[in-house]
């Protein structure tokens, strides 16, 4: 067993350089344009694009701003979509599957647009991300995946052979893999609290560990209560996406928060680190419940996470399942202590891609399904110029009807556990076929 460093830290590592703070309290205003309840990567966001066309913005948190997912994900650009091209097709049909899976290119070039062009120092590093397949026929599949991203959108996309897989990753666990140069890592607790210098620099007030209790329309647009008082706005956008609470049990029972957990390895040798990251990409694999890993962005450790489906308060059994598949991987890991564990909330949803819709004249923004870091900036823009009713912005792949609700679901994720369990088996189907 290894050497654990004692006690085990359950903050984030990204707390360690940019630590989630308490904002002052300031007076709680008498009106404003626009209300917004969640002041993550989307909330901020969609602040800076309504100022900036000169309406009055308050954003209200009930944690400090960027505490929730924001601060805590893996800092991976994927900008996944859950959903295949087939089933993108069969559920929404060719033309929106196409802007779909343009837009996903957009996203993230409006990303790295908004990085270079506010000098948003968050540790940006454009090294590309391998994804690790699981035997020929996973690899086959994914091939040509890659090859249908470089002909149809442009993206230098490309397999890796396994006999090449060593020149990617220092690991033999998979089967070949393939390669996207689009993909970047950042440190996402810096670039939450970027986003939070750029809007509090623009005059708008944030509140933080300010809940938003009840929200109800009058003659003047909406009265929004508080946990410090009321305030009416003339617009209201929701962006609280897998922290939604009881204030909207209407968006509670559509949103579903699923824990993704993370471990950090103590620092490495740096000759282990070249091995282990030749080309100090991003990575992840093909399963079902796949995990995501990285080096840190300083280069001295790596970083794991994946999903956790329990309710424990208790990390030991998640962090142990992480551990494990983190040394089925990358072995050489056997004797180094983890010293951080964390985890964060994402919302997934029936419909499984991002989502900007209306409701009782209230713009939501939310369901990223684990891909905040691209989507949330990227939809909150497009939510913005929505609310702002800007003819002008091409419309969004997204801006559709609400995901429906989940049945027998009221912001408890009780089938959390069998679903899990599904996933999982699903994944030793896999594996098995791929003979491991």
């Amino acid at each position: 067993m290894p050497r654990e460093h004692r006690p085990l830290k359950t903050t984030p590592y990204w707390w360690e350089d940019a630590p989630v703070q308490p904002l002052p309290e300031v007076p709680l205003e008498q009106k404003v344009d626009v209300a917004i309840v969640g002041a993550g990567y989307t909330g901020l966001s969609a602040a800076l694009t309504l100022v900036r066309a000169g309406r009055s913005v308050a954003v209200f948190d009930r944690q400090h701003p960027g505490e929730g997912a924001s601060s805590r994900n893996g800092g991976i650009t994927s900008g996944n979509i859950r959903l295949d091209h087939a089933t993108l097709l069969r559920k929404f049909g060719n033309d929106r599957t196409i802007a779909i899976e343009a837009e996903g290119k957009l996203a993230r070039q409006h990303l790295y647009d908004l990085i270079a062009g506010e000098g948003i120092d968050c540790d940006l590093q454009p090294v590309g991300r391998f994804t690790g397949t699981l035997g020929a026929e996973d690899y086959d599949s994914n091939a040509r995946s890659a090859e249908h991203l470089h002909r149809t959108l442009g993206i230098e996309s490309f397999a890796v052979p396994r006999s090449e897989q060593r020149d990617y990753i220092g690991s033999d666990y998979f089967h070949g893999g393939t390669v996207r140069m689009d993909i970047s890592g950042l440190h996402p607790a810096k670039f939450i609290a970027e986003l939070l210098r750029l809007v509090q620099a623009a005059g708008i007030t944030v509140y933080a560990d300010t809940a938003v209790e009840k929200i109800e329309q009058d003659a003047s647009g909406y009265s929004v209560t508080t946990a410090r008082g009321k305030l009416s706005a003339r617009q209201v956008m929701i962006c609280t996406n897998g922290y939604t609470d009881r204030m909207d049990p209407w968006l509670r029972r559509r949103i579903v928060p699923v824990r993704s957990r993370m471990i950090a390895t103590a620092v490495l040798p740096a000759d282990l680190m070249a091995e282990l990251t030749p080309k100090r990409m991003m990575m992840c694999d093909t399963r079902t419940l796949g995990f995501y890993f990285r080096p840190s962005p300083d280069g001295r450790r790596i970083l794991f996470g994946g999903r956790d489906g329990t309710n424990l308060d208790d990390p030991t059994k998640p962090v142990a399942y992480l551990r494990e598949n983190m040394l089925s991987i990358f072995p050489q890991l056997d004797q180094t202590p983890i010293t951080h564990t964390w985890f964060g909330h994402v919302a997934m949803q029936r419909d499984m891609i991002p989502r900007i819709f209306e409701r009782d004249g209230m713009i939501y923004a939310t369901g990223f399904c684990g891909s905040g870091v691209v989507w949330a900036p990227w939809i909150a823009r497009k939510a913005a110029q929505k609310l702002l009713g800007n003819a002008n912005e091409a419309p969004s792949a997204f801006d559709f009807r609400a995901p429906a609700p989940v049945p027998f679901y009221n912001g408890k994720p009780w089938f959390m556990p069998f679903f899990m369990a599904q996933y999982r088996m699903r994944d030793r189907i896999k594996m098995r076929r791929a003979g491991r």
